[in-house]
């Protein structure tokens, strides 16, 4: 194979959609994964077991041909079911019909199948096993480490792209090239359970529907898969306020059994070793990632190396995905790069524009975390919902909530936060102080979001 043209650091998602992206328009790319080959040996998921993959993230996949392929290894959700203490649950649907929901699936599933379309290519050399330990920007070089012999490498590198997470060692180099970086770590951490199928080997719960259990300022979530277990992740403050329990708190079995059983109650009978999982399983940690500028001459970061969120809004992968998409685009645009500088002048011009969409959602995920663990069980929030999906009913596909905007369409992060905010203050407004829907002037309220809310999204083609 001859000299690479672009190397790719991080073979996960995002890293094996690009380089199939840029393959498609003649580049060699070669991509050092630091994890053995997950299509070979059982590794570790990553970040998480589960993705949420919508509407972006298909049609990131829909360009390399995949969106049928995922879709069918993926259990569509329609919405949310919304479990109380005593064990009833209520079902919030997403969106208008079938089309508009969110496809649960397996992350190393996902990224099994990515590899694979990479490597069919016959223009992407994957090597396992190998991560980046450093860039040496002067010298165009990249020095790698293998992980079993920890033999080092030198490798020529003149044009490279991180997609190697949010613990990104090029990110690392390139602070020395001027990137500044914020790192703002939530004070919660998450352990991932499994729910099994009930004893006649169906869903233990509604298996088209994201589960949630809100208890204020904790949740528990569920997300299905296709051999009928679930995904339950507990999202709790490392430590206590006093207030609400904390994974500090739960520090033996009885702790935890008494917790579960009080908190969760519908659960346990479903997961009869959930203690045993819990102790077993590691507490994972969440941080928001802002930086700038996301390249350094003919190096750029792509992905959660870039802007790794929370993921309470569903989109870490999906932006990932959109960022793939919309760095080729730009190089479409302009014509495949030939030389280094030229590619230099490409990553440039590229992620100005893509940091306002990915600041702009790492916003809203936070948010959504509130919303879940919070206020889908509060009684404004749901009166606010059932008004707003009233208009919806009397606009029609002329009105889009800001949950459909962010899930079931492509206009942009940012657009979509700024048209939720002017919905949301007209939905508070409308609300406030009425104790239920038939209180609400709804004839004001469609009139309000017909001037104010429908030109916005007409404008941004939805």
């Amino acid at each position: 194979m001859a000299e690479p043209i672009v190397t790719l650091f991080g073979g996960g998602p995002v890293g094996s959609l690009l380089a199939t992206l840029l393959a498609q328009r003649g580049c060699r790319v070669d991509v050092y994964e630091r994890r053995p080959d997950m299509r070979k040996q059982a590794v570790g998921a990553g970040r998480s077991i589960n993705l949420a993959v919508s509407a972006r993230g298909l049609h990131a996949l829909r360009q390399v041909g995949l969106d049928g392929a995922v879709l069918d290894c993926a259990v569509p959700m329609r919405g949310r079911c919304v479990h109380d203490p005593s064990g009833r649950c209520e079902v919030q649907v997403y969106g208008r019909g079938d089309g508009q929901v969110i496809h649960s699936m397996s992350r190393a599933g996902l990224n099994q199948i990515l590899l694979d379309r990479a490597e069919a290519t016959g223009l992407v050399r994957l090597r396992f096993g190998t991560r980046l330990e450093s860039y040496d920007f002067a010298a165009s070089r990249a020095n790698l480490v293998v992980e079993a012999t920890r033999e080092q490498l030198a490798l020529p590198a003149p044009v490279v792209v991180g997609t190697d997470g949010s613990a990104s060692a090029l990110r690392a180099s390139m602070q020395g090239a001027g990137l500044r970086q914020a790192l703002a770590p939530l004070d919660f951490g998450y352990k991932e359970l499994t729910l099994p199928p009930s004893a006649s080997g169906d869903f233990a719960f509604e298996p088209h529907a994201l589960h949630i259990w809100p208890r204020g300022r904790y949740m528990l979530i569920a997300l299905p898969n296709p051999d009928r277990t679930f995904t339950c992740t507990l999202f709790l403050p490392h430590q206590s306020d006093g207030l609400t329990p904390s994974f500090a708190d739960l520090a033996d079995d009885a702790a935890v059994a008494a917790f579960m059983a009080r908190q969760f109650s519908d659960v346990p009978p479903r997961m009869p070793d959930g203690v045993l999982q819990f102790a077993r399983a590691p507490i994972g940690h969440m941080a928001t990632l802002r930086c700038g500028p996301w390249s350094a001459g003919p190096a750029l970061l792509v992905g959660d190396a870039a802007h790794a969120i929370v993921p309470f809004f569903g989109q870490g992968m999906n932006a990932g995905f959109e960022s793939c998409v919309r760095l080729v685009e730009a190089i479409d645009r302009e014509g495949l790069p030939a030389t280094p500088a030229e590619w230099a002048q490409a990553f440039a011009r590229f992620w100005p524009d893509r940091k306002r969409d990915t600041d702009a959602i790492a916003d809203l995920a936070l948010e959504n975390f509130v919303e879940m663990r919070d206020k889908v069980a509060d009684p404004q929030f749901l009166l606010q919902r059932a008004a707003e999906l009233a208009v919806q009913a009397r606009l029609g596909d002329a009105y889009w909530t800001r949950y459909q905007l962010v899930s079931f369409s492509l206009v942009p992060y940012a657009e979509a936060s700024r048209i939720g905010q002017v919905q949301g203050r007209l939905l508070a407004d409308a609300c406030a102080g009425a104790a239920d829907l038939a209180s609400v002037d709804l004839d004001a309220l469609v009139a309000a979001m017909a001037a104010q809310v429908v030109p916005q999204l007409a404008a941004a083609g939805v």
